[in-house]
């Protein structure tokens, strides 16, 4: 191309054809010509301006390598000379320096960017130009960081890569030049921008000198220069240059590809692996500096791999290992022989023709050589090449041999290291280096192949998806070709090494040894597929040693190994109140959408929220996102992260994909799991042994191995897990993720029509992991799942306590003697209930086919109620994910679909609550936890009854503990009542609304006849309606009728439970009369229907559903309802009297006050009593008061009001007063008050004319409703205290026929002559204060008065 733009070229003459190429070669040359003056004139006097430098690179920057190939010489000349000046004057002694005219800095650095421009366009023409060139180049770039600028020395280097990136091999086919690739083979593409398809045109090939023996002196010259530089900067710490190293390295990379032959490079290998080998050990501590450079790292590698790709290649070593070709490309493994690494290599000595080169090693441990000696460091001259010699090896046998178990040695201590250096760059160049070594080196090293394929494993599943898709690759086509690269015989010996080795690493210190092992060990057998690992367990001894070394890795006794500070860290802290920051991550753990359980629950009772206004969906994407499942076991925590827990339970998961039974292979599944089921087995046997013999779980626990049993059986219990998780889809999508990140390599082998034999182990298309899931026999799996699910759900294994206020400890003593070991191991167990989630996904609806859903919905319900958070939580996750894989959107809809089964064992156990103490939880909390109870209320029936039983004076006195939990199961039930009954009376007027619609657009009664069908119809519709609104109401009785008497309990708990049954109660009762009301509506038009068209055998139907007992619940349960009302306002408890005065504010605007009006007028004063006396003032004690009855069975004592703070007294107050407030306003509820009126508005009054301040605003509240229903007594009441003391500035009377104030009211001589006091009787502590009585008379003659005289 180059010759097409610039015309015709003779190579003979040196000129150009054509007058435009003439012209241009002139104009070249005249530029040329000024600039090498300059030069000339530069040289001779330094201190001149160097200001025409940046032309002159310019110019060279832009002309092509054609135009200035001609003049290459007349432009290096001066070029050179102030080369020599430069390096000159900065090597010479300190004093010889001041005395000789200095090259500058600026000057030098000029003249080397401008060389390196000239040399990459321009080739050399012959070998003595070659010699003098790189020497003088040398000799500048080895000037010490104190002579020279490290911008010279860099430039020197890259004058010196360029003479090499454009050497050139010649024309002639025979040279040996042809036979290397002529530039780096692990270069990368972006830094490879010369092309190297021309060849040389002068008569001298230069490549094939350097691959020469005449030559070896000056390239052990160059690359003992090249290492000491890049050397010199890491010894400089952060003040060398990583940019010189860089360039030192792709130098030496560069000389060496140009000289690429084995005989060339052997004899100075042990001297450049020495060094490259320093380079990659500090690597491993630096991360700074020139020596932690990664870009230099990166070239290290690359470098010394592209070396021994040269010298250990495995074709050019044939003679030497007296090996046949074929034998190479298919070796068998058996006839290796490992080399022996007791003796380790000190000193390799090789004397070629009198020379004595020495690698040792020094007292740190590092190699350090020279490759030749000190005396060769010198100005080397093509003569004095060929005067030494050459510097050669015989690449023996016994050479190769003993030089591969020494670069073993040295990449073993370097190669694992790096494969995890956090710099993606230098684990990509790791990643070439691997590829080149495995590819052309595989059997020369073998003793380092299988440490290269286990590097090459763990950058296959590393985080940078670009190395690890490579990795894949190139691993991929390792397994499939079957030449010299296959390497399916060194997978059972990588295999070996990495079982044997995992328990070391992964109870050491080092997590991330440990983490690439067990990474290792999970690629090698994905990719060797499931007739591999099936191989592996053949054999039972096999099989237990696999899974004991799993047992000991996931072990809870790992939990005390790691690093120092990871377990402080994990520990639980020791003083103060505050929880360490590990157990609020711990004990707060979302488990689903605006519900979460927090900490433990002392009482037994779980934390649950109420969520029927949102239903948990229950999609699978959704709880993978939201719950970690399976998650990782709580001991694993101290142990390594969640890497590493995937890594070790990703091979257990190959492991039980691996060994399901399909139609072609009789899998060991369920032989292989029994091993570690016997755990469980064991741990079964002797609990019932404990059982049998009465003995103390203390006691037991204390016995020799129970512990470790019992932690035994959660680590069996995880590896289960782990195994049948492999059988889910789920799980190969994640190995589908993980290790099929491209398909390049199998679409390319498609492309060219690849033939694959019946032995290869990884086909193409499709995974022979995902052949051998779908080949998986169901019924093999579902046998295998009911064996393991008999001893999940066995009793004994729940019946293990997990804290010392479980039902299950026979006493408070043995609960204070049990250690904490032991509730942590038990509930560590019943976490791995998980399982049931497992298995679910890897059998989808067969899980319930098979009674399996049956067998563990009650028992994940039951632990919702667990006071360990933990075991709530993982209960929680299954749940969901047997809703999903059920195909139930929500939880809800789960229980809804198998409620008989749920509510039928409730039943079954509420007859034994002896045995079964925590079932009142059980239901509470499935009846929170699913937000659907009001769908199965017609199911609750039956569990009611019980409860109802359970809470009568005789229950409560037999369990006094399990009151509050029954309490909590029919608030429960109580608010699933309110739930339908809030829809009811709106269906019903609906339904009536259609009726009425219907009859009026149908007109006479003559056009009836033929709709019989359609009558029926709606006659049954009403009937089912009238049938489901019993059954509410009947439900909502039995719950008031239960919660009633507990009204009256001491224990606040428990009141306020009851308080809102009752509320709940009397509003589900009010919507039922209300529906039923509409329905009597409906049946009348009915009716009128049937008489007018003669359907009476449809009337007979439409009184079958009729009882007559429905149609007046709500008053008489409120008659049973008010005197415990009453005797809870008589209670000490300030907080359950609020919530009282509430409930009755309630219930009396739904009875109306019609139906109170004498119960006020009897029992008011409990009321007003509370209105009496100022939070401020002792109670003044009544001598009538009589002491409240005492049941036999109770030993507590009442307390007296004294106790109560201030603060309290005046909530109540606030409450009564808001209660007056209420009622009052409310039309349908004020005629409760009518009786009473003056005593309340007379107490009101006092208390708004007091100086209590916290009770002003509750005050004017409740005179502001009580003035609605009589407002000139309030007016009166208020205005004879106001005007009493306000003695100036009365008002007049508006004309003279109205008396004067003072008339109509007259002064009051004393406080007790007030109309509130004589109203509302004497209080205490309520003094009279003007500034609170004028505040309160203006306020309310704006709000009510004003409205009230003018309306």
């Amino acid at each position: 191309m180059e010759l097409e733009e610039e015309g015709e070229f003779d190579k003979l003459t040196g000129d150009f054809t054509d007058e435009a190429s003439q012209a241009q070669f002139s104009n070249t040359f005249a530029e040329l010509q000024a600039y090498s003056l300059r030069l000339l004139e530069l040289h001779q006097n330094p201190n001149q301006s160097p200001s025409f430098f940046t032309s002159f690179f310019n110019f060279l920057q832009k002309s092509s390598a054609q135009s200035l190939q001609p003049f290459f010489d007349y432009v290096l000349f001066p070029l050179l000379l102030l080369l020599d000046a430069a390096t000159e004057c900065r090597s010479k002694a300190k004093e010889e320096r001041k005395m000789s005219s200095k090259v500058s800095d600026k000057v030098a650095e000029s003249v080397v960017m401008c060389l390196e421009q000239l040399l990459s366009k321009c080739y050399l023409g012959s070998v003595d130009q070659m010699v003098v060139l790189t020497t003088k180049l040398a000799k500048a770039a080895m000037l010490s960081p104190s002579e020279a600028s490290e911008e010279f020395r860099e430039g020197a280097i890259k004058c010196f890569r360029a003479v090499f990136s454009s050497l050139r091999g010649c024309s002639d086919d025979f040279c040996s030049c042809n036979q290397i690739l002529g530039f780096p083979e692990l270069l990368e593409s972006n830094t490879l921008q010369r092309s190297f398809s021309k060849a040389s045109e002068s008569g001298e090939c230069l490549v094939a000198f350097l691959q020469s023996q005449d030559a070896s002196v000056a390239v052990g010259y160059w690359l003992s220069f090249l290492l000491k530089d890049a050397d010199t900067e890491a010894a400089r710490g952060h003040r060398g240059s990583g940019k010189l190293r860089v360039e030192a390295f792709l130098t030496l990379r560069w000389l060496v590809a140009k000289v690429g032959n084995a005989d060339a490079l052997a004899y100075f290998l042990p001297g450049v692996v020495s060094q490259f080998n320093k380079v990659l050990h500090v690597s491993k501590t630096m991360i700074t500096g020139a020596a932690g450079s990664v870009e230099a790292i990166d070239q290290a590698i690359r470098g010394l791999a592209e070396y021994l790709m040269i010298v250990l290649q495995d074709d050019v070593n044939l003679s030497g290992l007296d090996m046949p070709k074929n034998v190479i490309s298919g070796y068998d493994p058996n006839n290796n022989k490992s080399s022996s690494f007791l003796e380790e290599l000190r000193r390799l000595r090789i004397k070629p023709e009198g020379q004595n080169t020495i690698v040792e090693e020094d007292n740190d441990g590092e190699l350090v050589n020279m490759i030749t000696p000190k005396s060769e460091f010198k100005e080397l001259s093509a003569d004095s090449m060929k005067r030494k010699g050459s510097l050669h090896v015989a690449r023996t046998k016994d050479w190769i041999e003993e030089t591969s178990a020494h670069v073993n040695k040295l990449l073993c201590a370097t190669f694992p290291h790096i494969c995890v250096h956090p710099a993606k760059k230098v684990r990509k160049g790791l990643l070439a280096a691997i590829r080149g070594l495995l590819s052309n080196c595989s059997y020369t090293l073998k003793d380092s192949r299988l440490m290269l394929l286990e590097c090459l494993c763990v950058m296959v599943v590393g985080d940078d998806e670009e190395i690890s898709v490579a990795a894949q690759e190139f691993l991929e086509c390792l397994f499939l070709y079957s030449g010299k690269h296959c390497v399916k015989f060194d997978v059972s010996d990588i295999f070996g090494r990495l079982i044997e080795m995992l328990p070391k690493v992964v109870l050491g210190s080092d997590e991330s040894l440990a983490l690439s092992q067990a990474q290792k060990l999970l690629v090698i057998i994905y990719y060797s597929g499931p007739q591999f690992m099936l191989d592996q367990l053949q054999s039972p001894v096999s099989a237990a040693r696999f899974l004991d070394v799993f047992t000991i890795c996931l072990g809870q006794n790992s939990a005390f190994t790691g690093s120092l500070d990871k377990l402080i860290l994990a520990r639980p802290s020791s003083a103060g109140f505050l929880h360490s920051i590990a157990e609020l991550q711990a004990g707060a753990h979302l488990t689903d959408f605006g519900q979460t359980f927090i900490g433990s629950v002392p009482s037994g009772i779980s934390k649950l929220t109420a969520i029927q206004e949102k239903p948990i969906q229950c999609p699978w994407e959704t709880i993978r996102k939201t719950y970690e499942f399976p998650c990782t076991p709580p001991w694993f925590v101290t142990v390594g992260s969640q890497k590493l827990y995937q890594a070790l339970a990703g091979t257990l998961r190959l492991v039980g994909l691996s060994l399901v039974p399909d139609f072609e292979i009789e899998g060991q599944l369920s032989v292989i799991t029994d091993m570690p089921l016997g755990h469980l087995r064991r741990l079964v046997s002797e609990v019932r042994v404990r059982e049998y013999n009465k003995e103390s779980w203390q006691s037991w626990y204390n016995r020799t191995g129970s512990g470790h049993l019992l932690r035994q059986a959660g680590t069996a219990a995880c590896i289960i897990n782990e195994m049948l998780f492999g059988l889910s889809d789920e799980a190969f999508d994640t190995f589908t993720k993980m290790f099929q990140k491209s398909k390049t390599v199998r679409e390319e082998a498609r492309q060219s029509g690849a033939e694959f034999t019946d032995g290869q182990w990884y086909k193409f298309g499709e995974s022979t992991w995902k052949t051998k899931l779908k080949k998986a026999v169901k019924s093999h799996l579902i046998d295998c799942v009911g064996k393991i699910m008999h001893e999940y759900v066995s009793s004994e294994v729940w019946d293990l306590p997990t804290d010392r206020k479980s039902s299950l400890l026979q006493s408070d003593e043995e609960a204070e003697d049990i250690t904490l070991h032991f509730f942590r191991d038990a509930a560590i167990l019943h976490q791995e209930i998980n399982g049931i989630g497992i298995f679910a996904l890897c059998l989808g609806k067969d899980f319930a086919s098979s009674g399996f859903l049956h067998l563990s919905l009650y028992l994940l319900l039951e632990n919702l109620i667990s006071s360990n958070s933990q075991v709530r939580s993982a209960s929680d996750a299954v749940l969901h994910v047997l809703s999903a894989t059920s195909g139930y959107p929500t939880v809800g809809h789960l229980v809804l679909a198998n409620a008989d089964y749920v509510i039928d064992s409730i039943c079954r156990q509420l007859r034994h609550l002896d045995l079964n103490p925590h079932v009142p939880n059980v239901l509470a909390a499935m009846l929170s936890y699913i937000g659907v109870a009001y769908k199965i209320l017609p199911l609750l029936e039956e569990p009611m009854r019980s409860v109802s039983q359970e809470l009568q004076i005789l229950g409560r006195h037999q369990h006094p503990d399990l009151n509050i939990s029954f309490l909590k199961a029919v608030a429960e039930i109580m608010k699933a009542s309110k739930h339908e009954a809030d829809s009811l009376p709106s269906q019903a007027e609906s339904y009536l609304m259609r009726i009425k619609s219907k009859i009026s657009e149908q007109g006479s009664g003559s056009c009836y006849d033929n709709d019989t069908g359609e009558w029926e119809s709606i006659l049954y519709n009403l009937n089912d309606c009238k049938r489901y609104r019993r059954t509410v109401g009947s439900i909502a009785g039995s719950c008031l009728t239960t919660a009633i008497p507990l009204l009256a309990s001491e224990k606040q708990a428990a009141c306020l439970v009851a308080l809102d049954i009752v509320e709940n109660g009397i509003v589900t009762i009010a919507k039922v009369e209300e529906a039923y009301r509409h329905e009597k509506e409906t049946k009348e038009e009915i009716e009128e229907v049937l008489r007018s068209s003669s359907m009476y055998h449809l009337q007979d139907n439409l009184d079958a559903a009729d009882d007559g007992a429905d149609e007046n619940r709500l008053l008489p349960a409120m008659n049973k309802l008010w005197p415990f009302l009453v005797i809870c306002i008589q209670s000490n408890n300030p907080v359950a009297v609020r919530r009282c005065l509430g409930v009755i504010s309630n219930v009396v605007q739904i009875c109306g006050g019609d139906f109170f009006s004498r119960r006020f007028h009897t029992d008011g004063p409990h009321f007003w009593k509370l209105l009496s006396t100022s939070p401020f003032q002792k109670k003044h004690k009544l001598k009538e008061a009589k002491a409240p009855l005492l049941l036999p069975y109770r030993n507590t004592s009442i307390s007296s009001d004294d106790s109560l703070a201030e603060v309290s007294n005046m909530k109540v107050q606030v409450a009564v007063l808001n209660m007056i407030a209420d009622l009052s306003r409310n039309e349908k509820s004020a005629s409760a008050l009518e009786v009473v009126l003056k005593k309340v508005s007379g107490l009101v009054v006092g208390i708004a004319c007091s100086g209590v301040v916290g009770l002003r605003d509750a005050s004017m509240n409740a005179l502001s409703g009580l003035a609605s229903i009589d407002p000139d007594l309030i007016w009166l009441l208020l205005a004879d205290v106001y005007y009493s003391l306000k003695k100036r500035n009365l008002p007049s009377p508006p004309t003279s026929d109205f008396p004067e104030i003072l008339e109509i009211l007259p002064p009051c001589l004393s406080p007790k002559e007030y109309l509130y006091v004589q109203y509302g009787g004497q209080s205490y502590g309520f003094d009279v204060d003007f500034s609170s009585v004028d505040t309160v008379f203006r306020k309310l003659h704006a709000r009510s008065f004003s409205y009230q005289m003018y309306s």
